[in-house]
């Protein structure tokens, strides 16, 4: 029952911001456009940013199931980037309302997960410390999170698979090249 509340209240913010800025909607709206109480927010929510932020990591987890491999990191930033153009409206309304730190909060979860799948399968065969795996998957996600904001910023005109293209262009190859030179066996 907890998921399907979740979602009735994930409609009802998509709803609204279709009508109104993020920033004028009150729990109030939301609980009242799905028909449930303040409280059963807070049950699963502490405010409209938890919520929102929810929804994104919802929304990406979904895009990236079963794509964050080497041969399917491509696959899976597109259908990120998909989804993010779907959902629009909402994006564009959170882009626009909340501080650009915040965003970030929003997007850096998503490809973090994305780009440690990579790099823990290019590091099978090579002797790197966890902390020095993470601090490249940390590299390589504040740049699809610099890219994705670039992107939202310029109204999502570019078609995501030309966007993944020239960025998987750029960085073809140099995660292992990037592991080679903290391989701890040399």
């Amino acid at each position: 029952m907890s998921q399907v509340t979740k979602r009735a209240l994930e409609q009802s913010l998509k709803n609204l911001l279709l009508k109104k800025p993020l920033n004028k909607i009150t729990i109030t709206d939301i609980t009242e456009d799905c028909g449930i109480n303040r409280m059963t927010f807070y049950y699963h929510f502490q405010d409209i940013y938890d919520l929102v932020e929810w929804v994104c990591y919802e929304d990406a987890k979904k895009a990236l199931e079963n794509k964050k491999t080497h041969d399917t990191w491509q696959q899976g930033l597109t259908q990120l980037l998909y989804a993010v153009r779907d959902n629009k409206p909402f994006i564009i309304n959170v882009y626009n309302c909340v501080d650009i730190g915040q965003v970030e909060k929003y997007l850096k979860p998503l490809t973090d997960d994305l780009v440690l799948g990579v790099v823990e399968e290019e590091s099978a065969n090579v002797n790197v410390h966890e902390e020095d795996k993470k601090f490249i998957a940390q590299v390589y996600s504040y740049c699809f999170v610099g890219i994705m904001l670039d992107w939202i910023k310029d109204d999502m005109r570019e078609k995501p698979e030309d966007l993944v293209e020239r960025l998987a262009l750029v960085l073809d190859g140099d995660i292992g090249s990037a592991l080679a030179r903290f391989n701890l066996s040399k």
